[in-house]
């Protein structure tokens, strides 16, 4: 049997604030036959509050924005040199292909796509079940936070790649005081963010039971220059 489509595009830098809007107006109008997405972007700097996150784990912002987002989890950094990759999964239809069944099921996955990501570059990871996400010798790569709407999910999973780890520093990462961070450069991991993006969402593709296709950027939801985004209706 052919493994459905994953439609993965490229969005290059973007701010937060438009690409969670496209998200949420995606996962509001679209219908049984619209397909799943896949974006692999970079953030320009901010961090982001989760839905139940707490102001007491950002500790120095600076002049960094602070965003309260919709997705699960805590408080995280985005910036250039991260790999962010949002999932625009119609779960009511991803068991039936193969893919994984419910809310849990899924953020495994995508642990577990970083995890192989990983380990085709010999260095061995591990996700944490009391701190979503993925490990290296205690030391976070990779965040996860997802929302759920209309039985559809959209947020996803940031890698970190090649980046200024310092602001991290400024905040308690995903709630956790003293919580290392770590990326691909330290790890010895030769990859740039296209490269890392592009083997993230082949793993990624896999765990889900997805065969990934690369479209022109003329297919993307959002054009290059400055975005024309519908907002999702309350």
């Amino acid at each position: 049997m052919t493994r459905p489509e994953l439609l993965v595009e490229e969005l290059g830098l973007r701010p937060y604030e438009p690409v969670w809007a496209a998200m949420r107006a995606y996962t509001h109008r679209r219908g049984p036959e619209d397909p799943d997405r896949l974006w692999l972007l970079q953030h320009l700097p901010v961090y982001t509050l989760g839905l139940n996150g707490r102001t007491e784990h950002i500790l120095d912002p600076g002049a960094i924005p602070v965003v309260r987002s919709d997705r699960g989890g805590q408080v995280t950094y985005h910036g250039p040199g991260q790999v962010v990759a949002y999932l625009l999964l119609d779960l009511r239809r991803s068991g039936g292909t193969g893919g994984p069944r419910g809310v849990r099921a899924l953020v495994e996955a995508l642990e577990r796509a970083v995890v192989a990501l990983l380990a085709r570059h010999g260095v061995a990871a591990a996700p944490r079940r009391e701190a979503p996400g993925v490990y290296v010798d205690g030391a976070k790569v990779a965040s996860l936070g997802l929302r759920v709407r209309r039985g559809c999910c959209y947020h996803g999973l940031a890698l970190n790649v090649a980046m200024d780890l310092e602001p991290f520093r400024r905040i308690h990462p995903c709630g956790h005081r003293g919580l290392p961070v770590t990326q691909l450069r330290d790890l010895g991991v030769p990859l740039g963010v296209e490269e890392a993006g592009r083997e993230l969402a082949a793993c990624l593709a896999a765990e889900l039971g997805r065969r990934p296709r690369f479209p022109g950027p003329s297919s993307t939801l959002l054009p290059s220059g400055p975005p024309r985004i519908e907002e999702a209706r309350p």
